[in-house]
């Protein structure tokens, strides 16, 4: 019998089912901490792992799925939601806009009024790989396919 999945994962991998995405979630035990942890458990370039980065934009949670070879611009998520400035979220205020813990916030399921912003740069990938909820675990999807399931708008979100 499988084991069962934390209650994290467990909601991403609904949300998958319900929305019919093509992806997949793959476990390691030993953890992916880190953008490069990730990178290197799948087997990938640093720029396909999705790093879901939580800014709080005149008081609002904003989501900004950036490469894992990048940083998010403040200014550029700022202007994009019509906000007078932005910052990273502090870890509280993370685990309440998204309902999931620092360091495992998936791209989805997020509240439904949650702004999710991505950068345009993963559409030079086939396939690009996120957080699914927890530390261990990771998910796999085609771009366009992670735009479509987080209701992401597609923009220049990075620091250049």
């Amino acid at each position: 019998m499988a084991e069962a999945l934390p209650d994290a994962v467990e909601r991403v991998s609904a949300y998958l089912r319900e929305s019919g995405a093509e992806a997949r979630i793959q476990e390691f035990p030993e953890g992916t901490h880190t953008a490069q942890d990730a990178a290197d458990a799948v087997g990938c370039e640093l720029a396909q792992i999705v790093k879901s980065l939580v800014f709080v934009c005149d008081g609002r949670a904003v989501v900004a799925l950036v490469p894992g070879d990048r940083r998010g611009d403040a200014g550029k998520i700022a202007q994009e939601v019509e906000a007078d400035s932005a910052r990273v979220a502090r870890p509280d205020e993370v685990e309440e806009a998204t309902g999931f813990a620092p360091g495992a916030v998936p791209p989805f399921p997020l509240p439904e009024n949650t702004v999710v912003l991505m950068d345009s740069a993963f559409f030079s990938h086939p396939l690009v790989w996120a957080g699914a909820g927890s530390a261990q675990h990771v998910l796999g999807m085609p771009p366009a396919e992670l735009a479509r399931v987080a209701r992401a708008r597609p923009l220049d979100v990075s620091a250049d």
